[in-house]
């Protein structure tokens, strides 16, 4: 065993939540026309406004650490169908036709696919939660009680 093994998950945890976060701000910068954009992309327009859609809301669940595969796929897909339909037609390498950040994207999320969101995501709490009231015993025979109504 590798002494920087015991490291691992909790590296992996702040690998997600830097990618989840620089995913989601390069989404906010084309839906909101914020943080260098020159303008907002047009709403419901075809691939460049709902690409940055997946871009936010993929990279803010990424970022939180919920749905992280599932999430973590759709965008990886949606990185390599810009890199495709984009930047290829361009040139074929990414340094060539600007698509560096596609295809970085598309393969950091599907690391995110194989090996899961790590430390410090809200699923790994959420999970924790869920098994900690499955053990607890219910109230009486038959009786189930709202989750919002179980104690913490």
């Amino acid at each position: 065993m590798h002494r920087l093994d015991s490291a691992r998950e909790h590296v992996l945890g702040l690998f997600r939540i830097v990618i989840g976060f620089l995913f989601a701000c390069h989404g906010a910068k084309t839906i909101f026309g914020v943080l260098g954009a020159k303008a907002p992309a047009v709403v419901g327009q075809w691939p460049g406004w709902w690409a940055a859609v997946i871009q936010l809301v993929g990279g803010a669940l990424i970022c939180l650490g919920l749905g992280t595969r599932v999430a973590a796929f759709v965008s990886s897909g949606s990185m390599a169908y810009a890199y495709f339909t984009v930047h290829l037609t361009q040139a074929v390498f990414p340094i060539q036709n600007g698509g560096e950040a596609s295809v970085m994207f598309c393969w950091t999320l599907l690391l995110l696919v194989f090996f899961g969101p790590g430390r410090f995501a809200l699923s790994n709490v959420l999970g924790a939660r869920r098994e900690s009231e499955s053990d607890a015993p219910a109230a009486g025979p038959g009786a189930q009680r709202s989750p919002l109504l179980r104690p913490r």
